[in-house]
């Protein structure tokens, strides 16, 4: 049986990779990895728009893995329109790419479930094979938050080089055309940056249970029996 102390950081990592689990599915089922400003560049050129009258197309767009929606200003007043990424808008953006950071993400989503067990395992028991143990555990960590780190890296990638904002926005507009002014990393995109940092915290925390404290111990005084004390 592990110690009490093993047992408490493992029972504190499977918290941790359990943690991790949920933030990846939240961060997943979001709407909103990014959002922005997009400009009807279309409409402002065919008024001649100066700086102050700008503002009426000016517009916003948020979207996620999934989904998104954007709101169109292009003089006439906002219009708020939806949509989805699957099956239509796929085609008109990096499909290869846009399709990796989700398996990215599964597949995380997967290995933290495993980091999860792996880590419940050694806080009841000490496994016998190697591999069931804290080796095991870093194992699926690392692999866990590797994933998930392509799959933010990827993302980044789409949005910055493949410029999946402006191929967003202009999806089945035929007669306006949208120019990103400004994009924003939003909150599901940051938790899954902390889903990263908690598996290396896990592998912080499981390199700690492997070190060997030095156990004190209590001086015990030397009882001296003497014949006195035998009769009495």
């Amino acid at each position: 049986m592990p110690g009490c102390f093993k047992k408490t950081l493992f029972a504190l990592a499977s918290l941790v990779s359990f943690v991790s689990f949920i933030l990846i599915v939240v961060a997943m089922g979001t709407p909103k990895w990014m959002t922005g400003k997009i400009l009807c560049k279309t409409g402002a050129d065919l008024v001649n728009a100066t700086d102050p009258e700008l503002v009426k197309f000016i517009g916003e767009i948020y979207y996620g893995l999934f989904q998104g929606g954007k709101i169109r200003q292009c003089g006439l007043g906002g219009r708020r329109s939806k949509f989805t990424i699957f099956p239509h808008m796929v085609k008109k953006l990096n499909t290869g790419l846009h399709v990796m950071i989700i398996m990215f993400l599964c597949v995380a989503i997967f290995f933290s479930l495993v980091s999860f067990g792996f880590c419940i395992l050694n806080a009841i028991k000490v496994p016998y094979r190697a591999i069931n143990g804290p080796a095991g555990a870093c194992l699926w960590n690392f692999l866990a938050g590797g994933f998930v780190v392509l799959a933010v890296t990827s993302f980044m990638a789409a949005v910055k080089l493949h410029h999946l904002t402006e191929r967003i926005a202009n999806f089945r507009e035929n007669v306006f055309r949208f120019v990103i002014l400004e994009e924003r990393f939003e909150d599901c995109f940051w938790i899954c940056v902390a889903s990263a940092t908690a598996h290396a915290v896990n592998l912080l925390i499981i390199a700690i249970s492997g070190i060997n404290f030095p156990q004190i111990k209590t001086k015990t005084e030397e009882v001296n029996v003497t014949a006195e004390d035998i009769m009495y």
